[in-house]
């Protein structure tokens, strides 16, 4: 019923309606097939019949397909500053006959707009079905898997942004909190430091959902590469980083153990 081949050949022709001299319409290109694989392994490591497996890849191809449009309205992936990439996603999903170019049946739309909806959001919204719930678990944990993966070498690339993070004085008291209690941060407007932004990404790990997506983290020490990538200056944000690294590390080897 899903055809994964035909799925990517019409990815490749609506990606090709945009910028492809644009390095980050490149780099979202490469992330949506790099969150295709994780959803499909984590789809795989549940144990999931073929026909799920394949909803899930298809799902991962698809996550972030607004990103190609809010690009070219906005100019930026910041959500704040333009739309919300996971609600646009959703509506753009909504045209029945754009999504017949990636699925024939019209059998899992409601799971795939729903999964599509929610992949960005704090939380998963409230009432949905099994189905819509599951994979919208598989979802959030593919692209947070692949960003803790863009973490450790893509972000923060320019020396002046690095350096603003190294010379931040403190964690935010509130996100420091939230990861002491093993919380997902919860984004305020914008980040009083850049720090900030490290930081919560580092606590994604508190939003899986699947042991697979702890191990992935584990075996790719995702936490200890992205932090040792900083050399931070100021002795209390260092020593607030710190324990930020060991209460991720010791939080991700329970959940594996």
């Amino acid at each position: 019923m899903i055809d994964i081949n035909k799925a990517k050949s019409e990815f490749m022709k609506y990606v090709k309606n945009y910028d492809q001299e644009n390095k980050r319409i490149l780099l979202k290109i490469s992330h949506s097939y790099r969150v295709m694989e994780q959803s499909k392994k984590i789809a795989e490591s549940l144990n999931l019949d073929k026909e799920q497996v394949d909803l899930a890849t298809l799902i991962g191809l698809l996550h972030d397909i607004a990103r190609f449009e809010q690009m070219k309205r906005y100019g930026t992936y910041v959500d704040s500053k333009s739309v919300d990439h996971g609600d646009l996603g959703a509506e753009i999903l909504s045209d029945k006959s754009f999504l017949r170019r990636f699925i024939d049946s019209d059998k899992y739309d409601d799971i795939i707009i729903t999964a599509v909806r929610n992949h960005n959001k704090y939380k998963i919204q409230d009432g949905l079905s099994e189905n819509e719930l599951l994979h919208s678990k598989i979802i959030r944990d593919a692209d947070k898997l692949d960003i803790l993966y863009e973490a450790t070498e893509s972000f923060w690339y320019k020396e002046a942004e690095k350096e603003l993070i190294e010379n931040a004085e403190t964690v935010d008291e509130e996100y420091f909190e939230q990861i002491k209690n093993h919380k997902q941060i919860h984004r305020k407007k914008g980040f009083i430091n850049k720090i900030d932004a490290v930081i919560s990404y580092l606590a994604f790990v508190f939003d899986f959902n699947f042991k697979y997506s702890f191990k992935v983290t584990y075996e790719n020490d995702y936490i200890n590469k992205i932090t040792n990538r900083f050399e931070f200056k100021n002795s209390k944000s260092k020593e607030q980083m710190e324990k930020i690294k060991d209460i991720i590390n010791k939080f991700i080897l329970e959940k594996i153990s």
